[in-house]
């Protein structure tokens, strides 16, 4: 046996204990202790009956709280990095993103690619594979494919000429995405035609599929869930508004008429730009059990103020707003998953716990992960998040290692 392998072997055996903390379990916030060994969180009664053994290292949290680390279900890119444009180096701009998001307290995320011609999507899927996470980055999930089989009339900022029909169903869908293998969410636009038997298929493949970008009426999604799709992309944005005659999407969030074992999960934008806080509270209120937090963060997230050029436009940023150079037209969320995160609790009002569950678990249980990601639950991947009572990001853990620590932090601590 290897020196090498030996240490590997030993690391797995290391029995570590976080104390003097706030844990993050069965949707409460409780004094306990989380223990981790071999990268999973463990129970310590097997370990103190069983075992008859104390904890190889402790850590004093300082009586910060812990939850489950974020998961970003759609991020377009970040810190210059598009994961759409930048077709040459993307994998090298998926590294990028993901080292990034750890200061953020997200410990996985899916990046999502706009509407695209094929070739792109040819080049670019087969480049982000899924991978853990560690002290490189946050875990890739999988992609999440916004598009191109979307609705013209809103189409937002995809570009209308790469818009696709199913004309022969899953080939087409083949045919525009090459290998699938990567991909873990596929947005599309309900009311097209083919679109049902092309969301059971996909849906029966294990792939989530959410509608959006969307001329789609109440009916037309009730059939899409019906057919397996799980997920409502960044809800009120790129849709029908709702209508008391014909809520559109939004009216999935209380229909009766779709499978009683439907849970249908939506993806809103907290960053103070794309939904008023009357809008988030709406949504929080009226299907808690479904909302996501999501970023839907662009290539201009994580760089400083002033002007950049990304591709081939030249952008602003101006007091934590990204906008065309010279102008105040908006042009996307550069908002991180932890302001998000505040800045929905502070508009709906809703607990803590709440709100670290509607970043962690909702999404972890959107895409079925939730026995391992999304939870502090035994037996679940030890990716933790360290947090103040402000909700500001202390450290980030994955597989029980520290792989983010705020500036000012004491490392004796932690």
């Amino acid at each position: 046996m290897s020196s090498s392998t030996v240490a590997l072997a030993d690391a797995d055996k290391k029995l570590t204990q976080f104390r003097n903390c706030r844990v993050l379990r069965n949707h409460r916030l409780v004094e306990d202790d989380v223990w981790v060994r071999g990268g999973k969180i463990i129970d310590p009664e097997k370990v103190f009956f069983d075992e008859k053994r104390q904890a190889d290292v402790q850590i004093d949290c300082g009586g910060s709280i812990v939850a489950p680390g974020f998961i970003d279900l759609q991020i377009n890119g970040g810190y210059g990095v598009d994961f759409s444009f930048d077709v040459e180096t993307v994998q090298e701009g998926v590294l990028k993103v993901a080292k990034g998001l750890l200061a953020h307290g997200v410990t996985s995320f899916c990046p999502t690619l706009v509407t695209s011609p094929p070739e792109t999507y040819h080049a670019v899927l087969p480049r982000i594979p899924r991978t853990a996470g560690g002290r490189h980055g946050a875990t890739v999930l999988g992609c999440h494919v916004e598009g191109p089989f979307i609705n013209t009339d809103k189409k937002g900022a995809h570009p209308p000429e790469c818009i696709k029909e199913f004309e022969q169903g899953m080939a087409t869908v083949r045919e525009v995405y090459g290998s699938m293998d990567n991909v873990q969410i596929i947005t599309l636009a309900p009311e097209k035609a083919g679109a049902a038997e092309v969301i059971q298929e996909l849906s029966n493949n294990g792939i989530t599929v959410s509608v959006g970008h969307s001329m789609a009426n109440l009916s037309d999604g009730e059939n899409a869930v019906h057919h397996g799709a799980r997920l409502i992309t960044h809800l009120f944005n790129a849709m029908l508004p709702f209508h008391h005659r014909d809520p559109g999407l939004v009216g999935l969030l209380t229909t009766d008429n779709i499978p009683r074992d439907a849970l249908v999960y939506f993806g809103i934008i907290s960053d103070g730009v794309h939904t008023h806080p009357a809008a988030l509270r709406i949504a929080y209120k009226t299907h808690p059990s479904g909302l996501i937090l999501v970023t839907d963060a662009i290539s201009a997230m994580g760089l400083a103020e002033g002007r950049h050029r990304i591709g081939q436009m030249e952008i602003e940023i101006r007091s934590g707003r990204a906008y065309v150079a010279g102008t105040n037209t908006l042009c996307g969320s550069i908002a991180p998953m932890d302001e998000c995160i505040r800045f929905f609790k502070k508009a709906s009002n809703c607990s803590i716990e709440y709100a670290l569950e509607a970043a962690s678990l909702h999404p972890a249980r959107c895409i079925g992960i939730e026995k391992r990601k999304g939870t502090l639950d035994y037996g679940a991947d030890a990716d933790f998040v360290l947090l103040n009572d402000e909700l500001s990001v202390q450290s980030t853990w994955i597989a029980g290692e520290c792989v983010y620590r705020a500036n000012g932090v004491d490392s004796n601590a932690l």
